[in-house]
């Protein structure tokens, strides 16, 4: 195919595709063995012994239909299969309790991704987020005194974080932490409703201790955000004194995941329980730190904590892909209407909507597992060895938000199509599209709002990382980041040298055959993310800095904040295709790497096609090649259609997930 010709005049310009394959009964092979290989990446063992554990049998959605308290009760129940896996040791060091392997814990997360989501919440905030918080927070006496419990669930912890008036703007949280020097206890207070504890799972019903993030008060001094553990609940699940528990009740998806509300009526913890890794109170009642700047000691102490948003990512990613497996399988048996001339009824995926609907997300599937295997793979070079190098802490931040927000977008989109595609059935629970798409919905909300997460990569790309993307005020950093700013420095994240060669070898996004050259969909991509990023740059210089104007700085930040974040979008985009384009050139199977090439080329031109109106605008693209993007998206979906099984079945979902009515019937 060449973007240049489009498809030919065959049975696609009614609609369907030249070669109708029924792929149903073609077993597994070599080229999915291989493309399999490809798509589990560094961890691929720890992917393999979980999907061939009978527990997973134990974990997929229920097929019944349960009461909220019901789904609560078998999620709890289930935990213990997840101890009993391992998965959740692997994010512990040898220290802790654990193996130290935090590729392989994020791995494990992710490929229980394709179960139950609530219990994949539900695992992720006890092993994840509150015994995270023990690990990366605490020192050796809390790992000591809490860590076994956790992993062997006799102590179950919630994560209170978020509040009723701060969820995304953490620096911001009201909730108080008093040190009392008359009784060497901290003193937990919720000063107002705006405090309380929102939306905190396992807090409704089963968490006994939480880890509680406020502000640390000592003297009279507020030394900025600090986490301490504290008892919610006694032996016999009662209230502790002081502390007031409410359950959020039903939610869209999740009906497993207990979300609940606390609040502390100046509640007593010892000082002892104040995880003191980055700030401590000596026995004098002195704070000290070996951190001495704040904003840098809050940003330091939430970086610790980013397993968990690409964990998210992670698992979101895992939820495309277990629906399009659904609805590729269902599409490629299902029959509907038949085509002029015969009595047989054409195959769902024959048709070239259909093939629109599913195909180019099928792609940008197999873009986003390279990414996140990618992205995995940078995290465990950061935290296994619990780097000190700050440079590259700040950009695993960016580069996990950027995939963060990448992941959970396209699969709340996707399992919507997913679920659209496969039509009456799609929409029944006994299918599990519809289940998966509630249960999604969520994660693009926590573990970082997505809008507020882009713009977290716009203020990396601003200040290249620089100590300014430390400071607190997103505003004035990102106008200060501006204000320095001396051009876009496109950093390579995966595959800088072979991304290069082909930008170099290719004529780049001026040559005619750009669209159909790697390098040239490269160099457009690139092209698309620096253009927006300085323009965004030329744009805020030109803002009257906030010592000056606060009020017009803000509202002229508010005004390109739509620029920023698709300046974000925009890179985010581009680390994902030069992922692909590595995991290509790192496959050993001269077939797989052929077929995972054309896969890339959909994910490019559909990307392409997609911003088709901002190429065009700027002259990156003419008419002519405008049109041919279109044409060329046609023609790659036919021509990956006869592939489309074998594509999914290299996702590795086990059966037992995909054995549902739909597929047994259709």
């Amino acid at each position: 195919m060449t973007a240049e010709s489009g498809p030919g005049p065959t049975t696609t310009d009614v609609g369907l595709d030249a070669t109708t394959t029924d792929s149903a009964s073609q077993p597994p092979g070599p080229l999915v063995d291989a493309l399999r290989a490809a798509l589990d990446g560094r961890w691929g063992d720890v992917r393999e012994e979980l999907r061939d554990d009978p527990a997973i049998g134990e974990l997929v959605y229920p097929e019944e239909q349960l009461t909220m308290e019901e789904y609560r009760e078998r999620t709890l129940a289930q935990l213990p299969v997840i101890a009993r896996t391992g998965a959740a040791r692997q994010g512990f060091t040898v220290a802790q309790g654990g193996t130290g392997e935090a590729g392989a814990s994020v791995t494990a997360f992710e490929t229980l991704g394709c179960v139950d989501l609530s219990l994949l919440v539900k695992a992720g905030v006890q092993f994840g987020l509150f015994g995270g918080a023990i690990a990366n927070l605490g020192t050796h006496a809390h790992h000591a005194a809490y860590l076994p419990r956790v992993l062997d669930l006799s102590l179950l912890g919630c994560f209170a974080m978020s509040e009723l008036g701060h969820g995304s703007d953490v620096q911001s949280l009201r909730t108080t932490l008093t040190h009392d020097p008359e009784t060497d206890e901290i003193v937990v207070d919720t000063p107002d409703p705006s405090a309380r504890k929102e939306y905190i799972g396992n807090a409704a019903r089963d968490g006994r201790t939480a880890a509680v993030f406020g502000r640390l008060l000592v003297r009279g001094e507020n030394h900025g955000v600090h986490c301490v553990l504290v008892p919610i609940r006694d032996a016999d699940g009662a209230p502790m004194p002081g502390v007031t528990i409410g359950d959020c009740g039903p939610k869209e998806g999740l009906p497993g995941v207990d979300n609940g509300r606390l609040s502390f009526d100046h509640v007593r913890v010892p000082r002892a329980d104040l995880l003191d890794r980055y700030g401590r109170i000596d026995d004098d009642g002195t704070y000290h730190s070996p951190i001495a700047n704040p904003d840098r000691r809050f940003f330091t102490m939430l970086g610790t904590l980013v397993r968990g948003r690409v964990s998210v990512g992670a698992g979101a990613g895992a939820a495309a892909r277990t629906g399009l497996a659904l609805a590729v399988t269902y599409a490629d048996r299902r029959r509907q209407f038949s085509a002029p001339g015969t009595a047989e009824e054409v195959t769902l995926l024959d048709y070239r909507a259909h093939q629109r609907r599913l195909l180019p997300a099928l792609a940008r599937s197999c873009a986003l597992a390279f990414a996140q295997n990618a992205l995995v793979e940078a995290l465990d070079a950061v935290q296994s060895v619990e780097s000190e190098d700050e440079a590259a802490q700040r950009a695993l931040e960016v580069r996990a938000a950027a995939i963060k927000v990448a992941q959970t977008a396209h699969a709340s989109r996707t399992l919507q199509t997913c679920r659209e595609a496969c039509g009456g059935a799609g929409y029944l629970l006994e299918n599990r599209i519809a289940r998966i798409k509630a249960d999604l919905d969520v994660f693009t909300t926590f573990e970082g709002d997505n809008t507020v997460l882009l713009q977290l990569v716009a203020k990396g790309l601003l200040t290249h990382m620089r100590d300014a993307f430390h400071e607190l005020d997103t505003v004035g950093t990102i106008l200060f980041g501006a204000r320095q700013f001396a051009g876009a420095v496109v950093e390579r994240t995966t595959g800088a040298g072979v991304v290069q060669r082909l930008i170099s070898g290719s004529g780049g996004r001026l040559a005619p055959t750009a669209l159909t050259d790697r390098g040239g969909q490269l160099d457009l991509f690139e092209d698309r993310e620096r253009h927006l990023v300085e323009t965004v740059a030329a744009r805020l210089r030109r803002v009257p800095s906030t010592d000056d104007d606060p009020r017009a700085a803000f509202a002229a930040f508010n005004a390109a904040q739509d620029h920023l974040l698709e300046a974000a979008l925009a890179h985010a985009d581009r680390i994902v295709l030069e992922a692909f384009v590595a995991a290509i050139d790192g496959c050993d199977d001269p077939a797989a790497a052929d077929l995972l090439g054309t896969v890339c080329d959909l994910f490019a031109l559909s990307t392409i096609e997609e911003h088709r109106a901002w190429y065009l605008e700027h002259g990156r693209l003419t008419t002519r090649q405008s049109k041919d993007v279109v044409a060329g998206v046609n023609a790659l979906c036919a021509t990956v259609r006869p592939h489309a099984r074998t594509l999914v079945d290299a996702f590795g979902i086990p059966a037992v997930v995909l054995d549902v009515p739909m597929l047994r019937d259709a």
